[in-house]
């Protein structure tokens, strides 16, 4: 939550009910009559307290190895991002980053949405994922972040029918002015706004000498937050410290019904709310408020539980319809492709998930497999949520090449995954080392890379010899690239990729990554290194290509520099060792 609080200007609606439907009245409006709840809604889920807080210590971690901070705009920021964005891709929601330009600190917004109910009939849950400069911002506001997180993960995961479309939103640059929030407002148009039926901010919402505040407490927007709280008779209050303070303000000043929870952040809890709440009287809400001890020791586990839980009831309340969830499942091989010579063998697991309603029975097979090379399981039925070792066979005489083989799963549904095969032919390994002219020093040849980056050059030492691969250094906008396209053999134990990479940067930051080098084998990326990495001397680096064996690969490096400030990337004695 940020600092100054602005002139609100917020007008109370009157409660209707403690299940009021969500209407697209401007706030100061009085509601329409609304009857209760159909009685079909599901039961809301609880919400795991303990899964809860290991996304904050996953955050504190960020902060922790980025400077300790997760300001907009900071490494911190962008690895908070992309902690979030990986677990709600993997859960199957429609995810993209928004580009803030007009922030003080540029950077994305995350907006993930549920691609289930009306695109017309959006409820919308929000939360700042930036903190201070001065701290994690664990409680400020990792916790609000974190309680989205995982209520949106067991949204998907228990998929139930719906009424309205569920969007999260995890706002960048909240601590310097509402920016995140605003620039996303404003870059709908009338018609998107008006398909949000109601936009709910948490800010705060695990502070240790908490409160129960709800944002405009009265109004209809309010009543299902209010109903799960008043059902543990918490007697929540207005949120009088937080008027104006967070994102919510942004989607009030655009005419969208908003409300939200909060548990408080630097104002002093009074005699009467510790008498009924418990806690300290006079002391503030969240004593680390802004400041480097905000970290995961600055949370109320109960408080926090409350939140996550009101959050839950407020989801099935507004946008879950009736019914039992469809039972479903899901598929996957790890890893996606292998190689196998004729007369071997190689393995696969198979590992499922229960994605909605309840466990099941899943009969595991395949097809696409060339002639003479056989699939198995083990077991060849699972219980959706278990695995199983799939097991490749090529006889000595199998058909060579490369084929799609589909594993099937069949249960009250079936869902099937892809898995990559290369049969090869007879001969076991041909180990060496396989990357042509590794130590730069005959000429560029069998390289390919931008002008001017094989070199000799004095002005950066090679490793080995005179010549090495220098990428950037310019101190201005500048791209450069290297690679080598190298066919990796079959049947090898091992799969070594290794070079050594110096680092030189006139950067001073020791949090943002100004300039990049990325590491790829064909569009897979290996590492990514930056200006944050730079150090004296050359280090080695080394990666398994064993998942590429028996193909022909492309290993690339990209260079990217900003507009200011030099960093060279130094690549020398670049080997790829099978044997």
């Amino acid at each position: 939550m940020r600092r100054r609080t602005p002139t609100a200007g917020l007008a109370l609606a009157l409660f209707a009910a403690v299940t009021a439907t969500l209407t697209t009245t401007a706030a100061s409006a009085a509601p329409a009559p609304v009857s209760a709840a159909p009685a079909l809604v599901a039961a809301a889920p609880d919400i795991s307290v303990t899964n809860v807080q290991a996304h904050l210590t996953q955050l504190n971690t960020i902060a922790t190895n980025n400077g300790g901070t997760r300001r907009a705009g900071s490494a911190g920021y962008t690895a908070s991002v992309s902690y979030v964005k990986a677990k709600l891709q993997a859960a199957g929601y429609t995810v993209t980053e928004q580009y803030c330009s007009a922030c003080t600190y540029p950077s994305n917004n995350l907006i993930a949405e549920w691609p289930q109910g009306p695109a017309d009939q959006v409820v919308m849950f929000g939360a700042h994922l930036d903190s201070v400069s001065a701290g994690p911002g664990i409680n400020d506001n990792g916790s609000g972040s974190a309680t989205l997180l995982e209520n949106a993960l067991v949204l998907a995961q228990q998929n139930p029918s719906m009424t309205k479309r569920v969007r999260f939103a995890w706002w960048t640059d909240e601590e310097q002015g509402l920016n995140g929030s605003e620039f996303y407002v404003n870059s709908l148009s009338a018609t998107q706004r008006g398909y949000i039926k109601g936009y709910y901010n948490f800010d705060m919402v695990g502070s240790t000498n908490g409160g129960y505040f709800i944002n405009r407490l009265t109004s209809t927007t309010a009543a299902p937050l209010k109903a799960y709280w008043d059902s543990l008779n918490l007697q929540p209050e207005e949120n009088v410290e937080g008027q104006g303070r967070s994102d919510d303000y942004s989607f009030q000043q655009a005419g969208i019904p908003t409300s939200g929870y909060a548990a408080g952040a630097s104002a002093r809890k009074t005699s009467a709310q510790a008498t009924k709440w418990g806690g300290t009287a006079n002391v503030a809400y969240d004593s680390c408020y802004h400041r480097s001890c905000d970290t995961t020791s600055n949370i109320s586990a109960t408080v926090l539980n409350r939140s996550a839980d009101g959050v839950a009831y407020a989801i099935w309340q507004l946008a879950v319809g009736g019914g039992t969830p469809t039972n479903d499942f899901s598929v996957a091989v790890s890893p996606t492709s292998g190689s196998v010579a004729q007369g071997g063998s190689t393995t696969a697991t198979v590992s499922t998930a229960t994605t909605s309603g309840s466990a099941q029975t899943v009969s595991l097979s395949a097809t696409g497999a060339p002639s003479g090379v056989t699939v198995s399981f083990s077991p060849s039925s699972v219980t959706s949520g278990g695995s199983a070792t799939m097991t490749v066979s090529a006889s000595a005489t199998a058909t060579t090449g490369t084929f799609t083989i589909t594993v099937t799963g069949a249960g009250s549904v079936t869902r099937s995954a892809a898995y990559t095969l290369t049969v090869t032919g007879t001969g076991g390994c041909t180990g060496g080392q396989l990357i042509g002219n590794s130590s730069f020093e005959s000429g560029s040849t069998p390289w390919t890379a931008s002008s001017g980056v094989i070199t000799n050059s004095s002005s950066q030492a090679a490793r080995t010899g005179s010549y090495k691969a220098w990428l950037d250094g310019y101190g201005s906008s500048h791209t450069d690239t290297l690679s080598q396209s190298v066919s990796i053999p079959a049947g090898c134990s091992s799969y070594t990729l290794s070079f050594w990479l110096h680092i030189d940067s006139a950067e001073t930051t020791t949090s943002v990554a100004y300039d990049k080098l990325t590491v790829q084998v064909g569009s897979t990326t290996l590492a990514t290194y930056s200006n944050l990495n730079k150090a004296s001397g050359y280090a080695q680096r080394s990666f398994n290509l064993a998942a590429y064996a028996g193909q022909t690969v492309t290993l690339k490096w990209t260079g990217v520099e900003d507009a200011s400030l030099q960093t060279s990337f130094v690549i020398d004695d670049v080997t790829l060792q099978v044997g």
